[in-house]
């Protein structure tokens, strides 16, 4: 059965791949308005990607009542709070078996996520969080998921909603396809409500020299956020929250609010170089992805707490990031896309990185 029990209730989980004890899985967790298909099969089902399907197992989660077909939950079931979420994943790894995961989540899924990884640092080799939003709501909330939502409940009205800043045209469609036909929009709005009723992080950023023993994330992390998405500015302040020596922020441009639908091989790419510096993938499975790049120029920054005086982006193509660098004054300085895979072991300072 696709179903786990939990101490809050089942959870929908899809397992595929064979759990090894040396190896993590990956974990992924959706957003509001999403399921696993709709959130996460762009990506999963890009080229690039099964290089990594085939190493490690994939382990995908689904909120209650969130999956495709869910009948309406009932009168009396008491929706989880995002805390609460959070605390069935243990469950979910026991059940399958799994020692440790990297966590892959978007929106709600990836702040259920960082507080799964806050509690149980142990469970969790790394995380991949797609606009995060570690502040409880009315502080930066993000739009996209206001909009998901704000679709669910006004289409039988034929309100009009303007998806434009989620997603390029190409993929308006499918997603409108998709929340009116495959999601109980009821149960949507429950973990809408749920993740609206979220408290804040509380992670702090160590101070060398201070405090180095604040609440953080001890794992390697990895923050994506569309150039044109309206989670910017919540993940920026994130990352201004999280361990600099282990955290890289990654701005995708020409992207909206969904990267892993609008940019599949971007983000496949960064998520390659970051599996590959945590040790999980050998330096001759990303031959193939480094002929990609080399043609390009690739820029990497360093970013301090305060000072910036060494700043450099990571990216392909054009972007307007390195103008806007250059007239704050920041020197570039060209480096290999494979330093990359090194952020987690080398970097004093946070990075911030822009593809």
């Amino acid at each position: 059965t696709p179903h786990v029990e939990t101490q809050y209730g089942k959870v929908h989980c899809i397992m595929t791949g064979t759990p090894r004890a040396n190896r993590p899985a990956i974990l992924t967790f959706h957003d509001v308005g999403l399921n696993h298909k709709s959130c996460f099969e762009p990506l999963f089902k890009h080229e690039d990607m099964q290089e990594i399907i085939r190493r490690l197992p994939i382990c995908h989660v689904e909120a209650p009542g969130q999956h495709e077909g869910a009948k309406t939950l009932p009168t009396a079931y008491s929706y989880p709070t995002m805390d609460q979420l959070s605390e069935a994943l243990p469950s979910v790894l026991k059940h399958f078996g799994l020692n440790s995961v990297i966590g892959l989540g978007v929106g709600a899924g990836a702040y259920i996520l960082a507080r799964f990884a806050l509690n149980h640092p142990d469970l969790v080799d790394g995380l991949v969080l797609i606009n995060i939003n570690p502040n409880a709501d009315g502080l930066m909330d993000t739009v996209a998921n206001k909009v998901c939502i704000e679709y669910c409940l006004c289409v039988s009205f034929n309100i009009s909603v303007n998806w434009n800043h989620l997603l390029h045209n190409a993929a308006l469609t499918t997603y409108r396809h998709h929340i009116t036909t495959t999601m109980n929009q009821s149960n949507v709005s429950q973990f809408f409500r749920s993740y609206k009723q979220r408290t804040a992080l509380e992670v702090e950023r160590p101070i060398p020299g201070g405090n180095v023993n604040v609440r953080t994330l001890k794992c390697s992390t990895l923050l994506v956020a569309g150039d044109n998405s309206p989670a910017v500015e919540a993940v920026v302040d994130c990352n201004a929250k999280l361990n600099p020596t282990k955290t890289t922020l990654l701005k995708m441009a020409d992207c909206g609010g969904l990267p892993q639908v609008d940019q599949p091989a971007k983000l496949t790419e960064a998520f390659k170089y970051f599996i590959q510096g945590m040790g999980y993938l050998s330096s001759a499975s990303m031959t193939r992805l480094r002929s990609r790049t080399t043609s390009s120029s690739s820029l990497m920054s360093f970013d301090g707490p305060r000072s910036r005086a060494h700043t450099n982006e990571l990216q392909h193509g054009r972007t307007q990031s390195v103008g806007t660098e250059e007239k704050r004054g920041r020197s570039h300085t060209d480096i290999s896309m494979d330093s990359i895979s090194n952020v987690n072991q080398n970097m004093s300072k946070s990075t911030e990185v822009a593809c």
